[in-house]
């Protein structure tokens, strides 16, 4: 099996995929040389100790860690240190592989070349794979202004209480808005937490923040209209997007590409105090993103099974007529991220696969 085809294969046994494209196999060309996909056929999705790999590839560990350390500097590998030890693996396709490259910004004709591959598989192959069937990979977080109180059950439901359970926080651009550039959105607004912001910050793909900066960087998303998603698990967050309808590959899973099981609404939607409002239009024509809202003799009016509980319209309504109220019956959202990618891997009959990877 020709190498690059390799690297496919053991892309797609994560819970996100890397289903066959011919858009996929550029991608790969572009961003592995030949030496580099040779090598990185001996990853996994689980980190390996660098003299296994060396081994493995029946080369030196000084010439295995000088490919090594070349792909990741590109961040189209992952590595980790534990102790004095290096440790390397493949990135999956979303989040990884996708958004790591680009999060310094389109620097180069080739990174431009990248991403429009990117979105010609996303349309093709990758958004498809990437919705859960049943179980999104992700999730609609609500802005945090938008939740009363008294409504506040849970604090993986709130948008600061997940800032403030993470170590490490690093900012980064949008890799959907880099490459696709169908609006004016804010672009950097791309959070990232734990061992991967360290690793991103270390190569240069991000910068530290603090957790003011972090809550900043929320506010200003909201002011633009941008819905907060994470991990669909309960828990550290592993990252925050700030997406848009229009580039987002989260989003645009929906309003493009029609997947409804794209991602998991967060427990809330909308409800309008019909007689309040006085119809300015705002919420439907300027913040709605999955177009929940309609106007109706000059009332907005919602439509809670298109809701996705982003709270926009909320914080938007001039005289307070919308209110985010607790779902009747909403998603379950797996107890960690590892629960959540078993129960993925499981229902895309993907889990042996995954396993036997990991065991190499």
């Amino acid at each position: 099996m020709e190498v690059y085809e390799q690297l496919r294969e053991l892309l797609d046994a994560s819970p996100t995929g890397a289903p066959a494209s011919a858009a996929f196999d550029k991608i790969l060309r572009i961003l592995f040389t030949p030496e580099e996909a040779a090598l990185a056929i001996r990853l996994t999705l689980l980190p390996r100790p660098l003299a296994h790999i060396a081994a493995d590839a029946c080369l030196s560990v000084a010439e295995a860690e000088r490919i090594l350390e070349a792909m990741a500097d590109k961040a189209v590998i992952f590595c980790m240190e534990k102790g004095t030890e290096k440790l390397y693996n493949l990135l999956p396709t979303i989040p990884g592989l996708f958004e790591f490259p680009l999060m310094k910004g389109l620097t180069n004709p080739t990174l431009e070349q990248v991403g429009g591959l990117w979105e010609e598989y996303h349309r093709e192959a990758l958004g498809a794979a990437f919705a859960g069937q049943p179980t999104p990979i992700a999730r609609v977080i609500p802005v945090e202004q938008s939740i009363e109180a008294a409504n506040r059950v849970h604090t993986y439901e709130e948008i600061y209480a997940l800032i403030e359970a993470v170590d490490f926080i690093a900012l980064a651009q949008c890799a959907c808005r880099v490459s696709v550039r169908a609006c004016d959105k804010p672009t950097e607004v791309c959070l990232i937490f734990g061992m991967p912001a360290r690793f991103l910050v270390k190569r240069d793909f991000a910068r530290a923040i603090s957790r003011a900066e972090a809550r900043a960087v929320l506010d200003r998303a909201e002011a633009s209209g941008l819905v907060h998603t994470s991990t669909n698990s309960y828990g550290k967050p592993s990252f925050i997007c700030n997406c848009c309808s229009c580039c987002c590959t989260i989003l645009t899973c929906r309003t493009r590409l029609g997947l409804t099981q794209a991602f998991a609404p967060s427990a809330f939607e909308a409800r309008i105090d019909e007689a309040a409002c006085t119809g300015c239009g705002v919420c439907a024509e300027e913040r709605c993103p999955v177009k929940a809202i309609t106007m109706n003799a000059l009332k907005a009016v919602a439509d809670t099974s298109t809701c996705i509980g982003c709270g926009l319209c909320a914080t938007a309504c001039p005289i307070q007529a919308i209110t985010m109220i607790r779902r009747l019956a909403p998603s379950e959202v797996p107890a960690t991220t590892q629960d959540l990618g078993v129960k993925v891997l499981t229902e895309k009959g993907k889990l042996e696969r995954y396993i036997n990877q990991a065991k190499v």
